[in-house]
C-alpha cells in the first residue's frame, strides 16, 4: 500500500509539471503540434523503455477487448483539452478542475460497475467528498492573491 500511495504521488507531480511543460509548448506551437510532441516522445519512450523490461513479451496483449486498444485516442483528447483548459485558466484552476471531473467520473464508472470496472457500492459520503473538494477550489480561486496588472 506505502507503494501505491507514493507511486500516486509521484504520478500527481509528474502530471502538474508535465501540464506546466505542456502549455509552454501551446504558446510557441499550437494544440496540434503540442499534442504530437506529448504524445509521439511518449510513445517513443514507452517503447523503448517496455523493450529494454519486457522484451518480446512487450506485444504479448492476450485476452483483451479490442476496443481497450483505441485508448491513446483517449489520450490526445486529454492532452489537446488539459492544453486549451490552462491557456483559458491557469494551470492550478485547469487541473483542479480535471481532477474533480476525473473523481467525479470514476465514482460514476465505478459504481455502475461500466467498462469492465467490479461495480462499488454507492455511498453518499463519495459525492459528498466530490463537492467539498469542489468546494474548496472554489474557495481557492476566489480567495486567492490577485494577479499584478502588466505594465
Amino acid at each position: 500500500m506505502i507503494v501505491g500511495l507514493f507511486m500516486a504521488v509521484v504520478a500527481g507531480a509528474l502530471v502538474g509539471l508535465q501540464n506546466i511543460f505542456n502549455s509552454k509548448v501551446n504558446e510557441r506551437a499550437g494544440t496540434w503540434p503540442t499534442t504530437a510532441l506529448v504524445l509521439g516522445l511518449g510513445f517513443l519512450a514507452s517503447l523503448s523503455i517496455g523493450f529494454l523490461a519486457e522484451g518480446k513479451r512487450l506485444f504479448a496483449l492476450q485476452d483483451m477487448q479490442t476496443w481497450y486498444w483505441f485508448s491513446g485516442l483517449i489520450g490526445v483528447g486529454v492532452v489537446v483539452c488539459l492544453v486549451q483548459g490552462i491557456k483559458r485558466l491557469d494551470p492550478t484552476y485547469a487541473v483542479s478542475i480535471m481532477l474533480i471531473s476525473q473523481i467525479g467520473f470514476a465514482l460514476l464508472w465505478d459504481s455502475l460497475g461500466w467498462l469492465g470496472l467490479e461495480k462499488v457500492p454507492f455511498s453518499w459520503k463519495q459525492p459528498v467528498g466530490v463537492l467539498v473538494i469542489a468546494f474548496g477550489i472554489v474557495v481557492f480561486k476566489l480567495g486567492g492573491a490577485r494577479r499584478a496588472e502588466p505594465a
